[in-house]
């Protein structure tokens, strides 16, 4: 028997119990579609990080008070606080008077959020932060129009902001922008530039912000400490010399502290290496249960599909005898039911790609960009279609070994 003909009874087999072949693929849909939509949202996480890692430069590291082993419990956290002090201007300018690798350092202050208005209109819990100059270089921010902070506004203090297309489409639709004005505490601000909008990740909005030079920052809002730290960020000249840069950086804030060999630091040193470490540190164990979910999905699938053939052959025993009496060999007979497990197994699985595709969009919506590459898909319905098989052996292997006269004389 060909192919074509056993595919073509696989399918008319599974269109006439379309209810039946459905609720027998309801394991293999729902495996199927959880591991695909974890994997995606994880992709799309990995690719994510992986973006902003390359949009920052891969030769960029941040000096910051804490460490990421420093929030793995409160006594980590508390013993942080008490010996990590908060970074001053003055261990920057330390930095910038003995830095010989690294090419460009500059300080930003953060944690500051606040009411901002214009026209008329208000906006509410917005990212007002504080940058010097050189910041613009070292994050290469995307400009949609306008420009960033020059050196010479930072050190003249000047009321002059650079903010992000949320605040545009709320205090100024339909506007242009630039050369306008908005106000933060009653202070009023000129606007200079807008950045290239980057919309949400786990649901927060990214293009939510205003940002003013570092001085003017510290100036308007009572300094750099408590809630409004300081931290730097540092690049090399070359990928090559990323590592050394790195390094003299941790060199010169110990130095600067005054720290023994024997001291821990009381600082952090952040490279991409290190983020990219932490993300496979956490997701790492996900990867694992989202391996063991889908195939406890997939073995009970696999269970039903085997029950749900084995009641097939029963139905179908006459006809069975009949095929027999009329030529039919074993194994065309083995081949037609593994066909048919393999077919119904596979549909499920590609039920349960759509139904992750679609999971994705509303993920992309709501929290972070998803991503199914084409291989995992393929592989996907490669392994549905190897269990299907598999669990259709036992009953293939009973319907070709059926004796055709005994075949002829069931009802």
């Amino acid at each position: 028997m060909r192919f074509a003909e056993t595919l073509k009874l696989a399918l008319d087999a599974i269109r006439a119990h379309k209810l039946r072949s459905f609720l027998t693929l309801l394991g293999m849909i729902i495996g199927v579609a959880c591991f695909m939509i974890i994997l995606s949202a994880l992709l799309g996480f990995n690719s994510y990080v992986d973006e902003k890692i390359a949009g920052i430069g891969s030769n960029t590291f941040t000096i910051q008070r804490f460490n990421f082993d420093d929030f793995k419990d409160t006594d980590s956290i508390n013993e942080a606080q008490r010996r990590n002090k908060e970074l001053t201007m003055d261990d920057i300018n330390f930095i910038r008077s003995r830095m010989q690798v690294i090419d460009k350092i500059g300080a930003k202050a953060g944690g500051n959020r606040r009411s901002i208005r214009a026209n008329g209109q208000s906006m509410d819990d917005v990212s007002v932060d504080g940058a010097e100059p050189v910041i613009g270089e070292i994050e290469k921010i995307d400009i949609k129009e306008g420009r960033y902070f020059s050196q010479v506004e930072n050190d003249a203090g000047a009321r002059v902001v650079f903010i992000g297309t949320d605040v545009v489409d709320k205090l100024f639709p339909g506007q242009d922008a630039i050369g306008q004005h908005l106000s933060i505490n009653g202070i009023p601000y000129r606007i200079i530039g807008i950045r290239t909008a980057k919309g949400t990740v786990f649901g927060q909005p990214q293009d939510s912000f205003v940002q003013l030079p570092l001085k003017t920052f510290g100036t308007d809002f009572g300094g750099f400490r408590g809630g409004r730290y300081l931290y730097f960020e540092g690049t090399a000249a070359s990928d090559a010399l990323f590592n050394d840069a790195a390094d003299e950086a941790r060199v010169l804030m110990r130095l600067r502290r005054q720290l023994s060999p024997g001291d821990k630091d009381t600082f952090a040193v952040v490279t991409p290496d290190a983020i990219s470490g932490l993300r496979d540190s956490i997701f790492g164990p996900i990867m694992t249960v989202i391996l063991v979910v889908p195939t406890i999905a997939l073995v009970v699938g696999a269970i039903v599909i085997m029950n749900i053939m084995l009641v097939a052959v029963t139905e179908r025993t006459r006809e069975i005898g009949i095929r027999k009496s009329l030529g039919a060999r074993q194994a065309d007979i083995l081949k037609q039911f593994l066909v048919e497990a393999a077919v119904l197994s596979a549909v499920g699985g590609s039920i349960g790609i759509l139904i992750a595709y679609l999971g994705g969009l509303l993920i992309t919506q709501l929290l972070i960009p998803t991503r199914i590459p084409w291989y995992a898909a393929a592989i996907a319905v490669a392994v549905s279609a190897a269990v299907g098989i598999l669990a259709g052996l036992f009953p293939a292997w009973k319907a070709a070994r059926l004796d055709p006269i005994e075949a002829l004389r069931a009802d």
